[in-house]
């Protein structure tokens, strides 16, 4: 079985595996937390922050399709072959993908298309996707990134997957200062720092990946072709693209109410800063796929104790003046969005125990390589939104805290469809 031990791990083994991907976690989300803190320095900064949002979740739309390029990696990159067979599908994947987006941003068909998704005019189109165009590239690094970080989560080099990101997140938080300072037009900063993240990062990764990486012991995969990828790989990606979905959906209704571009001003401050916390949950993943299936006791035990101490510390940023401190000192963020975004991460709170139970499934999926039940509970999530959205906007209900529970609704759509996925799991 992939990831399997001698003897059970122990809850310090887990503990050891686990802060290093935490932390990595922690990095990635902290740079979209320094991106909004530029953000609110520039002129009519609630006005930037909606444009941001807008473009950004329109990119997470294809880059969340990347999000299981670790797993892939984790699983099929154990020989030479199934390493290139599987990094060559990725590399061909988000090319494709790639091109979706260029029709999007490039062409007349493709803005009008995202004018009447968002209720977008002129000027405010213009931005976002300029925006968008601008990011295309970014999707290949990040592609190239994250299939090479798998590898080393493959590895149990989690110690330097967490250094390699600190050294995005610096990389991006300097870019962003320079820019600022220096009078770059905003959405050049913007996409600069995360173009110089992407690119460190994927060039440190390269010499990591030489100095340390071995093969395992045991090579698989040996005869791996696309066919087997597509049958894993197509239902993940199926999943992140609903994940990105998620904003989008929200955002199309939200903007069409009387204070739109406020409220998602707030709903992505607040998403964001939630997300550091998202982040550490996500990482529950990997513990199956490198670890195996054993010792499912011991690793419900160690989630639901990181769980609560992660959902602690949420709660109390969000009641206490740490809110006030890291969104209106450390970011900068105005007033009016700010209050909204307490009152959105507070919402969020509930987040954290949907995405333990939901990815405790996720991660018996990935290794049974039984991954529809994901991507069927992904379209429900998205189904629910929309549904409750649509609902919530015509009885003129729909606001920044209502569409935060909306969101966290259909997580827990989402959640009750994989545990019965996983529930007709057939036992090896």
């Amino acid at each position: 079985m992939v990831g399997s031990t001698v003897r059970p791990p122990s809850q310090r083994d887990y503990w050891s595996f686990y802060w290093p991907l935490a932390l990595t976690g922690l990095a990635m989300a902290l740079a979209t937390q320094f991106q909004n803190g530029a953000l609110a320095r520039y002129p009519d900064a609630v006005r930037e922050l909606a444009i941001f949002a807008l473009a950004q979740s329109t990119f997470q739309f294809f880059n969340a399709a990347l999000a299981f390029t670790p797993q892939l990696a984790n699983v099929y990159a154990r020989s030479e072959h199934g390493f290139r067979t599987s990094m060559t599908f990725i590399m061909l994947t988000t090319t494709g993908m790639m091109a979706i987006q260029g029709f999007l941003a490039l062409t007349s068909p493709g803005r009008a298309f995202i004018a009447a998704v968002y209720d977008l005019d002129g000027p405010l189109l213009a931005r976002v996707t300029e925006y968008l165009a601008l990011l295309m590239p970014i999707l290949l690094l990040n592609a190239a990134r994250l299939y090479l970080n798998g590898t080393l989560v493959q590895a149990r080099l989690t110690g330097w997957v967490t250094a390699l990101n600190v050294l995005f997140l610096v990389t991006t938080i300097a870019v962003l200062l320079i820019g600022f300072r220096a009078g770059w037009h905003v959405t050049y900063t913007l996409v600069g720092a995360q173009a110089a993240g992407a690119l460190t990062h994927l060039l440190a990764t390269l010499l990591v990946r030489r100095a340390y990486y071995r093969w395992p012991e045991v090579e698989e995969h040996a005869a791996l072709g696309y066919r087997e990828l597509i049958k894993f790989f197509v239902p993940v990606t199926t999943n992140g693209v609903m994940f990105a979905l998620s904003r989008p959906v929200l955002y199309a209704f939200v903007g069409r109410t009387p204070q739109g571009l406020l409220y998602i001003a707030a709903l992505r401050v607040g998403f964001d800063f939630s997300a550091m916390f998202q982040q550490a949950a996500n990482q529950f993943r990997h513990f199956f796929v490198t670890f195996g299936l054993d010792d499912l006791a011991g690793k419900r035990r160690f989630m639901v104790t990181m769980c609560a101490g992660i959902t602690l510390i949420m709660l109390l940023v969000a009641v206490t003046p740490a809110s006030d401190w890291v969104l209106g000192g450390l970011l900068g963020i105005e007033d009016d969005v700010k209050a909204r975004s307490v009152e959105v991460i507070l919402v969020m709170c509930l987040l954290p125990t949907l995405i333990m139970f939901r990815n405790y499934f996720h991660g018996l999926l990935l290794v049974k390589r039984r991954t529809v039940g994901m991507a069927t509970g992904g379209i429900l999530r998205v189904v629910g939104i929309y549904l409750l959205a649509q609902l919530l906007y015509t009885t003129g209900t729909l606001d920044h805290v209502t569409a935060a529970l909306v969101l966290v609704t259909g997580f827990g759509i989402e959640a009750l469809t994989v545990l019965r996925a996983g529930r007709t799991l057939p036992a090896d």
